[in-house]
């Protein structure tokens, strides 16, 4: 990837159609192997320009942080085995737990923060994070950083 600086974090919404396009066709053929970048442009009808001119700087949120370390802040409730529950998440989906840090619980919740290597990871980040506050006792959960 070319050198690009800044990254920034922006809604979907107020993209450009172009890039919205874009990462539509990077997607594609990501999953869709015997499609050729002239089939995946038409199907979006985006230019191959246009593309070529995007493709190296827009990605989904989840690209942005595979084979990094993320880390999340955690609300969980002050019952057995939440805690073990996140932790048998992490592994099942081959992250591996670099940090943990659990507060004392109060008022029956507790703050936790774990920092995870995405790097063996087989599933794409926003549905870790969907599976994860999935989780019976998760109350609240956010990326609050993560390595580049």
């Amino acid at each position: 990837m070319k050198e690009t600086g800044n990254f920034y974090l922006i809604a979907e919404a107020i993209l450009p159609e172009a890039i919205k396009k874009t990462i539509k066709v990077k997607e594609l053929l990501r999953y869709d192997e015997d499609i050729t970048i002239q089939k995946a442009v038409q199907k979006y009808d985006l230019s191959r320009s246009a593309f070529y001119k995007y493709k190296d700087f827009v990605f989904p949120f989840y690209d942005a942080s595979k084979e990094k370390i993320i880390s999340l802040s955690l609300l969980l409730e002050h019952k057995k085995g939440v805690l073990s529950s996140v932790l048998r998440a992490v592994a099942f989906d081959g992250g591996s737990v670099i940090t943990i840090n659990q507060g004392i619980p109060l008022q029956g919740v507790a703050m936790t923060t774990l920092s995870i290597d995405t790097k063996t990871m087989g599933i794409e980040l926003e549905a870790f994070l969907d599976k994860i506050r999935m989780i019976d006792g998760v109350k609240r959960l956010e990326v609050v950083g993560q390595n580049l």
